[in-house]
Formats: C-alpha cells, structure tokens, sequence
C-alpha cells in the first residue's frame, strides 16, 4: 500500500509541498502520495483524526492551524514545545506527535543558501502568528543583536516577548504603525500576503544593507517584496527556500532520511 502523507491549510491550494515531497520521494525511489487538505476553519481537529485513522503517515499543517496542531498531539519535540506551534504530524504507537520544522528550515535558508548573517543583525518580524512562534527560537539562537515582533494587534506580540525573553538580546514588541527605526533584516510572516495584502509600512525601516525575506511564496514578487524592492533593500527574497528546507526536515522526521534540496529548489524556481 502507497504511503499516505498530506499539508492541511486554509487556504492550500497553492501549496507546493506535494510537488516538493514527491521529488524528496523520487530521489531513492520510494513511493508515497502527498495530498493538499483545505480544512474548515472549525473542523481542522476532525480531518486530521480522521486522515489518520484511515492510514495516514504523516502531515503538514499550515496557516491557519500551527497552534491547533500543538494542542492536539500527545508528545511533543522539543522545538515544537518551545514554539507552541506544530507544522509536522505524525502517528506512531497509537498517538499524535508533533514537531515544528519551520525555524530549522528559515535558518537553513537565510544563512546556507542565501549566504546571510544573523549574529549582531538588527531584525524585524512583521506578524505574530504561529508561523512566527515556530522561527524565533532558531532565530534568537544566531545571537542577533535585537529582535522586534510588529503585529497589527501589539497584545498578541507582546505574548510572544513573555515567551521568548533572551538575556542576550532584546526582545520588543511594537505595532506596525508604530515602527520608525531602520533594520538590517525584515521578515514577513503575515499571512494575509497570500491573498495579495499588506499593511502600508514606512519605508525607513530600510537602509542599503538591509535584506527582506517574505515566508509567502508565489509566481509573482509579493506585496511586501515589491515594497521592499521599492524601498532600496540590497535584497530581497520569497519564502520558497524555506518551505524546502522545513519540507526536507519533515521528510527526515517521516522516513528517517534527509532528502537533496538544491536540485528540488532549482526545479521549482524554474518552473515558476
């Protein structure tokens, strides 16, 4: 029987995690079936018990439901413990695990194929999601030299600064209309990009050093890559790297082997 694996979101018809799994699988010649699962925004819990009990190997979990699929699994890794954020399920010995891959791929991304520095960079986080809680463990680790989280509502990045206190490096949380000092690194991880949204945002929170990173991905430069662009950023990037490398940490998780990025990633960027 086909191994069944699955990425649940709402929306996830753009998803390309079964293109990047089926290539993952292709590489040793295993045989898998990856599938995309739009679950209802009340019913998410449901899907997953039941794409299990029917077989399922091993899922992905996107936006809107990192933070439901912590709260579902009965053991954690300790990355996803720390994140409060889950984006890789599986089932083994009758229970739910969960783990939480997406710091571990941003990091692999930013400074293995970008070739970006962290330690002592000033970064900006916009969005307060679970995407986010799931990359600033990894990111804090890099030892920058202050971190600010900028969210529509400050009290749910002011959550997060009470979770991820560091002796090492400031931590603060801001609304986005209150931001006015420049960054060496931007990240965006509002969600809403996916439909073509952005807050306006400043354009002096650019130098002409500073790289943007966008975790949203598509065919076309997102809005908040084009503001970047437009703002002088020395570079500016999608979030297409990142959903590799997680992918390949998911895979590793699954099937106990770590998959060949590079040439998946080539792939996908020249069928874009």
């Amino acid at each position: 029987m086909t191994d069944r694996y699955a990425v649940f979101g709402n929306p996830v018809s753009h998803s390309r995690s079964p293109d990047i799994h089926h290539a993952f699988a292709a590489q040793r010649g295993e045989d898998l079936r990856y599938e995309r699962i739009e679950a209802p925004l009340n019913g998410f819990a449901e899907l997953v018990d039941a794409f299990f009990q029917a077989g399922g190997k091993g899922a992905n979990v996107t936006v809107p439901f990192k933070e439901q699929a912590h709260d579902l699994c009965a053991t954690l890794t300790e990355r996803a413990r720390q994140a409060g954020a889950v984006n890789t399920l599986w089932w083994e010995r009758g229970k739910l695990r969960g783990d939480n891959t997406d710091g571990a791929g941003l990091i692999t991304d930013l400074c293995d194929n970008q070739g970006w520095v962290l330690q002592g960079r000033r970064i900006l986080i916009l969005g307060a999601g679970g995407a986010v809680r799931g990359v600033l463990g990894p990111l804090l680790a890099r030892e920058p030299a202050a971190l600010t989280i900028a969210n529509r509502t400050v009290a749910r990045a002011e959550t997060l600064i009470t979770l991820f206190q560091n002796p090492h490096c400031p931590v603060v949380a801001a609304g986005l209309t209150e931001l006015s000092s420049d960054f060496d690194l931007i990240i965006n991880a509002i969600s809403s990009g996916l439909q073509g949204e952005m807050p306006a945002l400043p354009a002096n929170l650019v130098h002409r050093d500073t790289v943007a990173y966008d975790m949203v991905y598509g065919h076309q430069p997102t809005p908040f890559m084009r503001w970047a662009d437009a703002a002088g950023a020395a570079a500016v990037r999608d979030g297409l790297g990142m959903l590799v490398e997680q992918a390949a940490e998911a895979f590793q998780v699954w099937r106990g082997w770590r998959p060949d990025t590079r040439p998946v990633l080539n792939s996908l960027r020249s069928a874009s």
